[in-house]
């Protein structure tokens, strides 16, 4: 038993034993495959660390490419180069990084650009094992600027509403970090274009009471004059010197209580009273002797000098001594006295006479010479209220379209409104004329985004009072407008009477078919942004909403509505925030690359 056992023990510890010697083959085996896997390892580190050096130093080289092409074209090329290192080398601080050189080249010859480029070497930890001790880095950034232009119009709302929640504050504050942004964007004056459109019912221009696209002949018309307008406020009526509008300027009658031209005219007054018409009056008189009712028993009748006579004949035969006692005329002038013969007068009859009332209209004449104190307040293009605006091309509050002196409603129509904003400022880069202009937006009037829009658009293109730059050929601009408000529409020249919302007013921006300023202005290639700040818990306004869009690029597809350039705001604080957003998107627009 003890040697089966043993026989079978045997193989088992030998092949124990070969089993230990095998293992002992492995482990050599992993000795020497260990190298090239700790070279992979020390690759894929190296690695690592030059790739985290250069995505530093691409970050700091489009920074510098960003910061140089805003002041590039007023350098010298030494002091390019030398600007280019020094900002650079303020942002890129890898100590690892050793040799690191940088270049600088600008031109101008196909649109402006700056190229920067720059290298460096960096140790390596691992593959210097193999013969690798370094790794040589190099990247560069390139910002095209010359062929690419901004026209931006902020269309803001100054309504009474924006003077709550702190909103017109930060809206001034959150307008001027915008145009400080869009300034830096400008390499030269050219680049970047501001206009600024302050709106509420109506807006206001630079008076120039005589320009052809005033409208003053809307208010000459007495039969169409607002009663509220400019002309309607300043002139002389006809009927008092008393009378300061043309509302209360009345036309009269002679005969009180008779407020319309007929009446008065079928009225009048007869000289004897208790005569109410004219053929009753004009057949009735009255006798200078009494108790005689018709004209033939006045005209026969009389009465004498001498008392006691009734007859003419009897009257002139008789007469009165100047001494009682005679009483005949020959004994009279006998003793003489003086003998007064009795004197006849005969009845008159005084014919009734009508006098027929008089309608004096009452006529307003508008001081023209006033106009020259006009202070630019302008309302919608339009027809004359009641009258409504149509919509399509001659729809002159939701276009463009030059104003005429053939068509009336195609001018500008003065108006005079204590609510009416500043004036706005046509496309300039008059950067602190900008920032003084947004220090002193109030405050105050009802809502008409609309006039808003259409203005911020006139600006871009010009006419009217605004003249817009000229686009140079070989540049690519982008026209932008920024509409801002925190309230519904309440009001325009038509409709709304500036406490309620008024969809008669949303309907002249977008109708329920689409239609409208807003769509006239996407499809004009004008990139909208609409901003609504709804503080007081107001329903989103579809009507901004709607109104967003995007213009149409090599790249991009036109987008209307557009819901990402829409913006709701539910505290002032946000306009800051938002318009800071929106200016970082517009400079990138402006650098290309």
């Amino acid at each position: 038993m003890w040697n089966i056992l043993h026989h079978v023990h045997r193989p088992v510890r030998v092949w124990d034993r070969f089993i230990r010697a095998r293992r002992g083959n492995v482990a050599i085996i992993f000795a020497f495959s260990l190298i090239p896997m700790l070279i992979l390892v020390g690759v894929a580190i190296d690695y690592s660390r030059a790739n985290s050096v250069r995505a530093a130093m691409q970050i700091a080289l489009d920074s510098t490419a960003l910061a140089l092409s805003k002041r590039v074209g007023m350098l010298t090329t030494d002091q390019v180069q030398t600007s280019a290192q020094d900002y650079f080398k303020a942002i890129f601080t890898r100590p690892e990084a050793a040799n690191v050189k940088v270049t600088a080249a600008y031109s101008s010859a196909s649109g402006s650009q700056v190229v920067i480029t720059s290298s460096a070497d960096m140790a390596t930890e691992f593959l210097g094992m193999i013969g690798y001790k370094t790794f040589h880095i190099a990247t560069s950034a390139t910002a095209k600027w010359g062929s690419s232009r901004l026209r931006v119009a902020l269309v803001l709302d100054t309504t009474g509403s924006m003077s709550s929640s702190g909103k017109i504050e930060a809206l001034k504050t959150a307008t001027k970090k915008l145009l400080s942004q869009l300034k830096s964007a400008a390499s030269v004056n050219e680049d970047v274009y501001v206009s600024i459109i302050p709106f509420a019912k109506d807006v206001r221009i630079e008076p120039n009471y005589a320009a052809p696209w005033n409208d003053w002949v809307y208010w000459d018309n007495n039969a169409k004059s607002d009663p509220m307008s400019w002309d309607a406020t300043h002139g002389t009526c006809s009927t008092s010197n008393n009378v300061l509008t043309r509302s209360n300027c009345l036309s009269t009658c002679s005969i009180a209580g008779n407020n319309s031209e007929s009446t008065c005219t079928a009225a009048g007054v007869c000289s004897i009273s208790g005569h109410a018409t004219n053929s009753s009056c004009t057949a009735a008189g009255t006798c200078s002797i009494s108790g005689k009712s018709s004209q033939s028993a006045c005209t026969s009748a009389g009465a004498c000098s001498t008392s006691g006579y009734s007859t003419q004949s009897s009257c002139t035969s008789a007469g009165v001594c100047s001494k009682s006692s005679y009483k005949t005329q020959s004994q009279c002038l006998q003793k003489g006295e003086t003998w007064t013969a009795g004197v006849w007068t005969a009845g008159v009859w005084t014919q009734g006479v009508w006098t027929a009332g008089r309608w004096t209209p009452g006529i307003w004449t508008p001081d023209l010479a006033s106009r020259n104190d006009w202070t630019g307040c302008v309302t919608d293009r339009g027809p004359v209220p009641p009258n409504r605006p149509p919509s399509g091309g001659n729809a002159y509050d939701q276009n463009v379209n030059a104003a005429t002196l053939t068509d009336d409603d195609s001018r500008f129509p003065p108006d005079e409104k204590a609510t009416c904003p500043p004036a706005m400022m046509e496309l300039n880069y008059d950067w602190p004329a900008m920032n003084d202009l947004v220090d002193g937006l109030t405050a105050n009037g009802s809502t008409n985004q609309p006039i808003g829009l259409v203005w911020g658009w006139q600006s871009l293109v010009g006419g009217g009072p605004f003249t817009a730059p000229l686009k140079t050929s070989g540049y690519d601009y982008t026209d932008v407008i920024i509409l801002l408000s925190d309230g519904l529409n309440t009001q325009n020249r038509w409709d709304g009477d500036g406490s309620h919302t008024s969809t008669a007013v949303d309907a002249r921006m977008r109708d329920s078919s689409g239609t409208g300023t807003c769509a006239n202005i996407n499809a004009h290639d004008i990139n909208l942004y609409t901003i609504q700040v709804n503080t007081g818990g107001d329903p989103t306004s579809t009507l901004l909403k709607n109104c967003a869009g995007t213009a149409p690029t090599e790249t991009v597809a036109r987008k209307f509505p557009d819901p990402n350039k829409f913006f709701l705001l539910t505290t002032a604080d946000q306009i800051i925030t938002t318009f800071d957003k929106i200016g970082t998107e517009l400079t990138k627009l402006r650098i290309a690359q």
